[in-house]
């Protein structure tokens, strides 16, 4: 079905000539997800600059029927911003809406607009000497907005929580264009219903998140870095609980890598060498943050910290002396999927289960794993310290990864039926898009995924918002 050019012109005199794009090269990039597994086709892209416009935008479409699909970064790994293939649906790209609309470190909160580059609102936070705790590896393109409608985690959730726990208000243009003013910057609130919850995490699918009001913390005076060797998964958790109390939960990073992940980025990703100099079977990126400026406290805690790993007895530990060796360290860790990528085809899992059954659930998935493709080599790695693990499976490699990648539907199968048994998620921080609407059918309880359809036509009765993300 293809859109009115009458109405196509419209939108085009909402946004004035700076606001859209329409040739081919100009569209490419929007019709493509960050993965490369959905292509699809617009006749228009929006880009525009206030809200007033996008509130403008959403009635014209709402009125014709016209499908809108959000896009931030186009990071995501889901499908979730790519429009269909039939053309029928227009893009609304946030990128000109990227102000910092105030910035009040004593109050510890700023208001963004949804198109702000996550970087930018790190280094708005900074500037007045405050922390925005929300970390990725694509932090230096994925947009605000992005990062709201997907609810997405990161290296630091363990310590400041996923997205929707970043977050006091939201303002959101509806399907008709109604306005939700809701950016007020209150620790307490207790007026109704939390309508904030309804729109992060939705993908886009409820409407558009224009702006927010976001959380800002105290910045640590420094860090206590450490990549520390260990046996096996079971030695990491134990680990993870001896730091916490030691800290005073104060454990803001604890990266779980097994010895491949390492081995693929010394391999593809230079000039990174390996720190320890010896192979170990598993290792742990931990990092504390450090409030106390004064030395003589910061050294007291560096040593408490220090003898709690040592009791650990892990197989070696190495401690970033200074920045340096702490981006080091980062490095490794942030070029695990890149590195992945460059060796070869890849099954991937982005799977959730509680801490403490992390190490029996990597043992009993990887007997799964060699049962189903023994040829497959476990890429497991993650964010230990909150339970989310990506569970990984590269192939051999060469053409004997196109028999390989023939048996992903078994092995995620396998895999996920496994999460469920342990009261898992299948979806932990990549959302569902257009990935994952068969596995949400699946393992969702039918009487959540029955509310999620009655909040969709309550808010989209026209269906405009997103089509065929998240539900059918």
């Amino acid at each position: 079905m293809s859109i009115d050019a009458a109405v196509l012109d419209r939108l085009r005199d909402i946004v004035g000539a700076r606001g859209y794009l329409d040739q081919k090269d100009d569209l490419a990039p929007f019709l493509v997800d960050h993965r490369g597994l959905y292509h699809g086709a617009t006749p228009l892209v929006l880009r525009p600059e206030r809200t007033a416009q996008v509130r403008a935008i959403m009635r014209l479409c709402n009125e014709n029927g016209i499908g809108v699909v959000p896009v931030g970064g186009n990071t995501g790994y889901c499908g979730g911003a790519t429009p269909s293939a039939d053309g029928s649906q227009i893009v609304l790209s946030m990128s000109r809406m990227r102000r910092i609309r105030a910035l009040d470190p004593l109050n510890g909160m700023l208001i963004a607009e949804a198109g702000c580059v996550l970087a930018d609102v790190q280094a708005a936070a900074a500037s007045v000497d405050r922390l925005f705790p929300m970390s990725l590896g694509s932090e230096g393109s994925c947009q605000l907005g992005g990062n709201l409608s997907t609810n997405a985690g990161g290296t630091a959730v363990l310590r400041y929580g996923m997205m929707r726990d970043l977050v006091l208000g939201l303002e959101v243009v509806l399907p008709d264009g109604q306005l939700l003013e809701d950016l007020a910057p209150l620790r307490k609130n207790n007026t109704g219903y939390d309508l904030r919850d309804l729109f992060i995490g939705a993908e886009g699918t409820l409407g558009v998140i224009t702006a927010a009001t976001c959380k800002l913390y105290a910045r640590p005076a420094g860090h206590f870095t450490a990549l520390v060797a260990v046996a096996d998964p079971q030695a990491a958790v134990a680990l993870l609980s001896d730091l916490r109390a030691a800290s005073g939960d104060a454990v803001s990073t604890f990266e779980l890598m097994p010895r491949i992940a390492l081995e693929l980025v010394f391999r593809h990703i230079a000039p990174l060498a390996d720190p320890f100099g010896h192979a170990y079977p598993w290792y742990v990126l931990l990092e504390v943050g450090v409030h106390w400026r004064d030395a003589g406290v910061r050294e007291a805690i560096e040593a408490e910290l220090l003898a709690t790993i040592a009791a650990a007895a892990p197989l070696d530990a190495a401690v970033a002396a200074n920045d340096t060796q702490r981006e080091m360290f980062w490095r490794i860790r942030e070029s695990i999927p890149a590195a992945q990528r460059r060796e070869g085809a890849s099954i991937k899992h982005d799977i959730s289960v509680s801490t403490s059954e992390l190490p029996r659930f990597i043992a009993e998935a990887s007997n799964r794993i060699a049962q189903i493709a023994p040829e497959g080599r476990i890429v497991a790695y993650g964010h230990l310290g909150d339970g989310n693990l990506h569970f990984n499976v590269s192939g051999p490699g060469g053409e004997a990864d196109e028999a390989f990648l023939r048996r992903a539907p078994d092995l995620q199968r396998s895999v996920h039926d496994l999460i469920a048994a342990y009261a898992g998620s299948f979806s932990a921080e990549h959302g569902i898009g257009q990935l994952k609407r068969d596995e949400l059918l699946r393992y969702k309880d039918p009487v959540a995924v029955q509310l999620m359809h009655r909040l969709k036509r309550t808010l989209d009765p026209g269906g405009i918002m997103n089509p065929g993300k998240i539900l059918y």
